[in-house]
C-alpha cells in the first residue's frame, strides 16, 4: 500500500494507538471501567460460553455485544490512525472489517477445547484428550488462514491490502504489553531472592550468550546477512516476536525480515509447548523448580511460556503426589516460569537501544564518519518508548502503593484483551503478505534450519543446565505444612 508522505510515521502511530489503550485502561484506578466491555475469549466446548466481557462490571452484557463493541472500538482507533497516514477511509473500513472478523474467528477456533485444553482442564470440559495447545493455538490458525488467503485467493488478499499492516498491529501490541509486564515485575519484587537472582541470570544468558552464538552461526555457517542474522538471533534467543520486531526496527531491516522470523517463533513455540512439559514431567519431577525455570527460559513467546509453566505445575504436582504422597502447593512452578520470562522481556527496549547504537556507530558508519545522537534517535524504534513508558508507569505505581496491585491487574487485563487481538491481526496479516514462492526465495528454509539447530541444539539444553545450577534442590511449599 502506498502511503502519502505525512509527518506521522507508522512507528509513531503505533506508539499513539498503544498509549490510547493504556490511558483508557488506567480509568480503573479512578473508578471508570472504560475498557471493561472488551471481549474475553475462553476455552470452550459450548461456543455460547466462549465469549464474555473482560470485566465483571459488564458481566450481564452478552458476549456478542462485547465482541461487536470491541470491533467498533478497534475500527475507529485504527481508522483514525490510517487516515493520518493518508489511507482512503472507505477502503480501509472494508478491509479492516474483513481482517478483524476472519482473524477473530481463527482466534475463537483456536480456543476449542479439543485444541486448547491443557491436561489439568480436561475434566472440566468432560473430554479425555486434547492437542493441549492452549488458546495460543489461535495465533497458528490465524497464520495458516492468512497464508491460504495470501497464496490461493489473490482477489481476497487484494481487498484486504489497506488493512494488511502487520507491523503496525504488532508494534501497538508491544506498547500495551509493557503495562502487564510492569505489574508482574512489581509482584516479583517480593518473591524469593533465588527466583529473582535466577531471572537476572536468565537475562545475561539470553542476551549475551544465546544472542551472540545464534548471530555467529547465522552469519558464518548459513551465510545470512547482518539484516537477517540480528532479528533471527533476537527471535530465537530472547523473547520471540517482540524481540524480533524491535530488533528489525533498530537496525532498519526490511519488513519481511522480522515478519518471517515472527512466523517461525510462533510455530516453534507451539512445538516446545507440546514437548517440553512432558519431558520435564518424565525427567525433572523430583526437581520441580528447575522444571519451572526451564519453561520460562526455553519457550519463546510469553503466552506459551506461561502456559507451559502451568502445564508443568499440574503434571509434576500430580506425579509427585502419586509417587511419594507429597502434595506441593499449586502455582510455584508457574510463578518461577513467569518470573524468568518477565525478566527476559523487560530488556527488549534496552537491547533495541544497544543494537541501534551499534548499527549506527559501527555496522553502517562510513569510514571517518562520526555517529550523531540524532542518527541514533532517528533509528531507534519509537514504539519501544511506549513499551518502556507503560512498563515504568505501572511498575512505579505498584511499587509506590502495593495495595493497588489487584486494581492494576484488572486494568492490564482490560488492556490485554485488545493487545491479544492486535497480535491475532498481526499473524493473520503476516500470512496474507507471505507468498510461499517469495518466502522460499528469501530463504525461509535456511531460517528454519538455523532455528532448529540453535533452539534444539543448544539453547534448550544450556537453559536446562543453568536452571539446574540455580534451582537444584529448591522445592515448592507443601500443602498443610
Amino acid at each position: 500500500m502506498q502511503e502519502k508522505k505525512q509527518g506521522l510515521s507508522e512507528d509513531w502511530l503505533s506508539f499513539i494507538l498503544g498509549m490510547v489503550v493504556f490511558v483508557l485502561g488506567l480509568g480503573v484506578f479512578v473508578g471508570l471501567d472504560l475498557l471493561g466491555w472488551g471481549i474475553k475469549t475462553s476455552v470452550w466446548m459450548d461456543i455460547s460460553k466462549a465469549l464474555s466481557p473482560v470485566s465483571d462490571t459488564f458481566k450481564g452484557m452478552p458476549g456478542l455485544t462485547s465482541l461487536f463493541l470491541t470491533y467498533l472500538f478497534m475500527l475507529v482507533l485504527t481508522e483514525i490512525g490510517a487516515a493520518a497516514l493518508g489511507v482512503k477511509v472507505g477502503r480501509f473500513v472494508l478491509s479492516f472489517t474483513l481482517v478483524f472478523w476472519i482473524g477473530y474467528f481463527c482466534w475463537l477456533l483456536g480456543h476449542y477445547a479439543y485444541i486448547a485444553a491443557t491436561p489439568d482442564a480436561l475434566k472440566k470440559f468432560g473430554i479425555g484428550w486434547s492437542l493441549q495447545l492452549t488458546g495460543e493455538a489461535g495465533f497458528i490458525v490465524a497464520l495458516i488462514a492468512g497464508l491460504i488467503v495470501g497464496n490461493f485467493f489473490p482477489g481476497l488478499a487484494d481487498s484486504l491490502k489497506e488493512a494488511t499492516r502487520p507491523e503496525l498491529y504488532i508494534k501497538t501490541a508491544i506498547v500495551i504489553l509493557g503495562a502487564g509486564l510492569g505489574v508482574k515485575s512489581a509482584e516479583a519484587i517480593g518473591l524469593a531472592s533465588a527466583v529473582l537472582f535466577r531471572g537476572l541470570c536468565a537475562i545475561i544468558e539470553a542476551y549475551l550468550i544465546y544472542w551472540a552464538v545464534v548471530y555467529f552461526i547465522s552469519r558464518k555457517y548459513f551465510r545470512f546477512s547482518k539484516e537477517w542474522a540480528a532479528p533471527l538471533a533476537s527471535g530465537i534467543s530472547i523473547c520471540g516476536v517482540s524481540a524480533a520486531i524491535a530488533t528489525g526496527g533498530a537496525i532498519r531491516s526490511r519488513p519481511v525480515v522480522p515478519i518471517m522470523v515472527s512466523s517461525l517463533v510462533v510455530i516453534f513455540a507451539v512445538v516446545e509447548l507440546i514437548i517440553l512439559p512432558f519431558l520435564a514431567q518424565g525427567f525433572l519431577w523430583q526437581e520441580p523448580m528447575v522444571a519451572g525455570a526451564w519453561m520460562g527460559l526455553a519457550v519463546k513467546t510469553d503466552g506459551a511460556a506461561v502456559a507451559s509453566g502451568a502445564v508443568v505445575d499440574a503434571l509434576i504436582r500430580a506425579k509427585t503426589l502419586a509417587e511419594t504422597g507429597i502434595n506441593y502447593k499449586e502455582g510455584w512452578m508457574l510463578m518461577t516460569a513467569t518470573t524468568v520470562k518477565v525478566f527476559i522481556d523487560i530488556f527488549i527496549g534496552v537491547w533495541a537501544f544497544i543494537l541501534a547504537v551499534i548499527w549506527c556507530a559501527v555496522i553502517e558508519c562510513k569510514p571517518g564518519e562520526r555517529v550523531r545522537a540524532g542518527q541514533i534517535w532517528e533509528r531507534f524504534p519509537k514504539f519501544v518508548i511506549g513499551y518502556a513508558l507503560t512498563f515504568l508507569i505501572m511498575l512505579l505505581l505498584c511499587l509506590g502503593n502495593p495495595g493497588i496491585i489487584k486494581v492494576a491487574k484488572a486494568a492490564t487485563a482490560q488492556m490485554d484483551s485488545f493487545r491479544v487481538l492486535f497480535f491475532v491481526l498481526t499473524f493473520f496479516t503476516i500470512g496474507v503478505v507471505s507468498n510461499f514462492k517469495k518466502l522460499w526465495e528469501e530463504g525461509i528454509g535456511r531460517l528454519a534450519a538455523v532455528y532448529i539447530l540453535c533452539l534444539f541444539g543448544f539453547i534448550i539444553w544450556v537453559g536446562l543446565l543453568i536452571s539446574w545450577i540455580f534451582f537444584h534442590g529448591v522445592k515448592p511449599p507443601i500443602v498443610g505444612a
